[in-house]
């Protein structure tokens, strides 16, 4: 089935073939990106996996996809922080809307958070209801986390050895009632529990204590709701992750990193040793606090968007090497939820839907600082891959899935929500100008995304690999 998203323009300096759908005997292009460096070369594809990476000049015996010579050729992106809320929720999302999204942006993979979905992924009962939802609509490939709350120690091992990528949980209240955060004594016990299989934690990371003393202002001026997040909350919260990895020997991932000023301890952390990688995400590297209009619902998420000096840092974060990866935490809700409240950014459902133009919008900000696409694909391809163990994602290499995009930068994205694939025209980005478009996906050797087509049912449902 294709399906085609409104007002859809056509890539620039493609020929008219091949079109979404049709399977690739190899893509193109002088600058592709492979070990870490941009090339001309034919990336040759059999059996959806990448055969060899050849000359420019290599013949080739049926389709080809011949990216335009300005244009890059990059492994998919990986992108390991999504919330595609089915079942239960899909009226917010689902898995169809959100994979069609990820395939127009570039996002051949993506990875599921065990809420806001009905039931949460917390027992392997839900694990399965979530893979039977999935079934028949997938557009890019698909794998999923599993959740640690209160009460479901003795579901952890089961659930590690039904495939999921590892463990998420909070630290304070997650939102939905479902999804309950563990206590300093639950989150301890989860990270012995899950240290034993060298198993995975991924932590939203705020402290409920600072939160509870912060102050709350109702409405809709947006500093105030930055101030009912502050920094502290992450500060105290990455501590506490930091002494639970030091205590179990637990490897520890932060979530959606806000704050700046948690980069000293997580520095620390890297150079003690510990077993602690870090996350942020395109709308902190992207908006600052005072620019973002009051009463803007679609910029409220937790930990918030800060100011801008807060984003230079972030970005010195990367560049130093100290935040690992880059995820969009796409958040999306219906209106009703996103706008509850009529403006009070403290009842409004928080959470930024930018799946599909999470990659296009670090780009385009690494650009203006100087920074190369090299960069912007190892934080949200290879290390995303790596993160969440995924080996044969997220490169360009011999043996790894032929997963691929073509980022045009002569070829400027105007944000307009109502051509988004993903399920509601609610989105931060709307109105952003970019300067660079994904203009196509390609999925095990399989085009997914061209010319705003997308060919659906095409991904898989994937499992971690076990180890040998």
């Amino acid at each position: 089935m294709t399906t085609t998203t409104p007002d859809a323009l056509p890539v620039r300096g493609f020929p008219p073939h091949p079109a979404p759908g049709d399977l690739l005997a190899a893509v193109r292009g002088r600058q592709v990106l492979v070990d870490g460096v941009l090339r001309a070369a034919t990336v040759h594809v059999a059996d959806g996996r990448v055969a060899v990476v050849g000359p420019y000049d290599d013949p080739v015996e049926g389709p080809v996809l011949d990216a335009p010579d300005h244009a890059y050729v990059l492994p998919g992106v990986v992108d390991s922080h999504v919330h595609v809320n089915e079942p239960g929720r899909t009226a917010w999302e689902g898995f169809a809307s959100a994979t069609r999204a990820a395939a127009l942006g570039g996002v051949t993979t993506l990875v599921d958070m065990p809420l806001n979905s009905i039931p949460p992924t917390t027992t392997t009962r839900a694990l399965a209801a979530k893979r039977r939802a999935s079934t028949g609509q997938l557009t890019v490939d698909v794998a999923l986390w599993g959740g640690a709350v209160p009460g479901n120690l003795d579901d952890l091992q089961p659930l590690w050895d039904a495939g999921v990528m590892g463990f998420k949980c909070f630290l304070s209240p997650s939102g939905v009632d479902e999804f309950p955060p563990l206590g300093p004594v639950g989150f301890d016990a989860a990270l012995r529990t899950v240290a034993a299989f060298d198993g995975l934690v991924i932590v939203h990371a705020e402290d409920p204590g600072v939160l509870a003393d912060a102050p709350v202002r109702p409405g809709g001026v947006y500093r105030d709701f930055v101030a009912s997040r502050p920094h502290e909350a992450e500060t105290a919260a990455v501590a506490r992750v930091v002494a639970g990895a030091r205590e179990t020997g637990c490897r520890v991932h932060v979530l959606h990193l806000s704050s700046a000023r948690a980069l000293d301890l997580l520095a620390d952390a890297r150079a003690e040793g510990l077993p602690v990688t870090v996350e942020t995400c395109p709308h902190y590297l992207t908006f600052d606090a005072d620019a973002i209009p009051d009463g803007s619902a679609a910029h409220k998420c937790c930990p918030p968007i800060r100011d801008a000096g807060n984003r230079e840092a972030l970005w010195d974060g990367l560049r130093e090497g100290v935040i690992d990866v880059v995820v969009t935490d796409h958040s999306p809700a219906t209106a009703d939820e996103k706008l509850r409240g009529g403006g009070d950014l403290q009842q409004a459902w928080g959470g930024v839907a930018g799946l599909q133009v999470g990659f296009q919008a670090v780009a385009h900000g690494a650009a203006a600082r100087g920074i190369g696409i090299e960069d912007v694909s190892r934080w949200m391809s290879t290390g995303t891959a790596d993160l969440v163990g995924l080996p044969h994602k997220g490169r360009i290499a011999a043996g790894a899935d032929a997963d691929l995009l073509v980022l045009d930068p002569r070829a400027p994205l105007h944000v307009d929500v109502r051509t988004l694939a993903h399920r509601h025209p609610i989105s931060a980005y709307d109105g952003v100008e970019l300067s660079a478009s994904v203009t196509a996906s390609v999925l095990r050797g399989r085009v997914v995304a061209r010319d705003g087509a997308v060919t659906a049912g095409t991904g898989r449902l994937l499992s971690r690999p076990r180890r040998p």
